[in-house]
């Protein structure tokens, strides 16, 4: 069963576009984006199944230099926005 999942970053100040780029090279990665507000950055993946979740949190974002926090939010369901709907 794929699974997704937002992961929320907070990184050493001004590595945002660092961390950016260097989690947007990761396969999982779908999207990277840089936020404002309480994180600086949050990340998209998509992963096989959540063993392959808890490799990826703790082996490849642990390389991920500058991130001082992360927060996991794995998608329950998702709904597609109205631009997407009419893509089809």
């Amino acid at each position: 069963m794929t699974v997704q999942a937002y992961i929320l970053f907070k990184v050493n100040s001004g590595m945002e576009k660092e961390v950016s780029k260097q989690l947007s090279e990761l396969d999982e990665v779908q999207v990277a984006s840089i936020t404002y507000g309480e994180y600086d950055v949050i990340a998209k993946v998509t992963v096989d199944d959540l063993p392959k979740l808890e490799d990826f949190l703790s082996v490849k974002i642990r390389k991920v230099s500058s991130v001082v926090l992360s927060s996991t939010m794995i998608i329950a369901q998702e709904y597609k926005g109205k631009r997407q709907r009419a893509a089809k």
